[in-house]
């Protein structure tokens, strides 16, 4: 029966580079019972092994012959900076350990070493191994969530603004994003950010209109301590933050003109002060900022330092409203449809085509973030697989009732003629209302003759509000 050790490749990899063989086998049977554990007896041999293995750690030696044991540290965090590096070290040569671990090393451990100890440093090595690899696939799993192939959509207006992102994203230019509430606007803001070369830097965001005036310079650009009563220590601000990366200012048309003014020269100049402070801070940031109010009327009317506005306003996106691209709604309820089913671990479900005819009619008039909210509203409360429009809210059925007829019909709940009547009842008082109850025009509208418009208006007991009113004065005049 064969004893060989079967190689499990999800261990990690250890490297041990020492000259002495009973050092490297000590090691070895330390560690190979819960790493892959590979030997290196010099310099050249551990550079090798560096370069085509990829360990997670290395155990070296600091006083190998021949070799600077800081040269060959500085030669394997070249190769493999992800790998962390333990130094070995006697006694007499304790302080240039030291002096490497401050130049890349992740710690060091003096001959002779305790075991237990040892152990422990490969364990804290490993698991800053394993971090760094799961801060480095969250990263990318956000970048592919805000890329450009993930945002949902296929109507012409929508696919000019992924075009207009994927030209201005690895420029620095100032971006201006513009549209209503709910639009996607920080969607779009985040696009831009991971499809540039800043995506491994911090995208920081600031809502100016959750920010209280009094605390909105401070929260930019932070304070030195003293600055102000309570100010005890130094607080570094959001644009701080955002050095290398991206700033997202969202409704930065809320931002106070005197914080404006400051805002202004910080990213003219690339410099700022904290509140309190004297010295220039210098800063490397991109600004992407974000309303849904017309800040070029703002600008003309003083609500708006028409200075910033023009700096603001390099290259300007608008986003449209949802009901200008009726064509990418199914599109969306597919996709939320899917993804909140995810999120929530919840069983699939569908919508009915009455439900579909009716969102394809809706308004929209909260955009995309109205159509997400209510399909997880739906998907969490519809007891059933099939979502009616009976699930729908109360207030959102009771502003389009032509789809709610469709559904009382096909139902059995209401007479078809019933139902043709309130239908046709609804177009004549909308036609009449629009046209301050002229029969004449109110048939041009609805593309029939005055005669049949007036038998309906009859037979349907249309009544109008213009001819009660003359009727109560005729009653209170006698």
């Amino acid at each position: 029966m064969s004893t060989e050790k079967k190689t499990d490749i999800s261990q990690p990899l250890l490297l041990v580079v020492d000259d002495e063989a009973g050092v490297r086998q000590s090691l070895q049977m330390v560690f190979n019972k819960t790493y892959r554990v590979l030997e290196a007896a010099s310099a050249d041999d551990a550079i090798q092994k560096v370069t085509e293995e990829r360990p997670d750690a290395v155990l070296l030696d600091i006083m190998m012959p021949g070799a600077d044991g800081l040269g060959v540290l500085k030669q394997i965090k070249s190769i493999h900076p992800d790998c962390q590096v333990i130094m070995l070290t006697g006694i007499n040569t304790a302080r240039t350990a030291f002096t490497a671990k401050g130049t890349g090393a992740f710690d060091y451990v003096t001959k002779p070493f305790d075991v237990e100890e040892l152990r422990l440093r490969v364990e804290h090595a490993l698991e800053k191994v394993q971090l760094s690899r799961e801060l480095e696939r969250l990263k990318e799993e956000v970048g592919r969530k805000y890329g450009i192939d993930f945002i949902v959509g296929k109507s012409k207006q929508i696919t000019d603004v992924f075009k207009a992102v994927s030209m201005v994203a690895a420029k620095k230019s100032t971006v201006l994003i513009t549209g209503e509430s709910g639009t996607g606007k920080e969607l779009i803001a985040r696009a831009i950010h991971y499809n540039s070369d800043r995506r491994s830097k911090p995208f920081v965001v600031v809502n100016c209109a959750a920010l209280p005036e009094n605390l909105m310079e401070s929260e930019l650009f932070g304070y030195e301590r003293g600055a102000f009563t309570n100010a005890s220590q130094k607080k570094i601000g959001r644009f701080e933050l955002a050095h290398g990366g991206t700033f997202f200012l969202d409704e930065i048309g809320e931002l106070d003109l005197g914080v404006q003014a400051k805002f202004l020269r910080a990213i003219e100049h690339e410099t700022f002060s904290r509140l309190g402070g004297t010295e220039e801070i210098k800063v490397d940031v991109r600004i992407v900022a974000a309303s849904n109010r017309d800040l070029e009327q703002m600008a003309k009317t003083a609500e708006f330092r028409p200075d910033l506005f023009y700096r603001l306003n390099v290259v300007s996106l608008l986003l449209p409203p949802l009901r200008e691209r009726r064509e990418d709604i199914t599109l969306l309820l597919d996709h939320f449809l899917r993804l909140k089913a995810q999120e929530h671990s919840i069983a699939p479900k569908t919508l009915s085509p009455e439900v579909v005819d009716f969102f394809l009619s809706y308004p929209w008039p909260g955009n995309v973030r109205e159509l997400e909210n209510l399909i997880e509203r739906l998907m969490i409360l519809t007891p059933q697989e099939t979502i009616t429009l009976r699930d729908l809210p109360p207030s959102m059925r009771s502003s389009d009732q032509t789809a709610t007829l469709k559904e009382d019909v096909l139902s059995g709940a209401r007479p078809l003629s019933d139902a043709v009547d309130e239908f046709e009842r609804e177009l004549i008082v909308k036609a009449l209302q629009r046209t301050g109850f002229n029969q004449t025009k109110a048939a041009m509208i609805l593309n029939t003759s005055r005669r049949i418009l007036k038998y309906r208006i009859e037979k349907l007991k249309i009544n109008n509000p213009n001819d009660e009113d003359d009727e109560e004065e005729v009653k209170l005049s006698s």
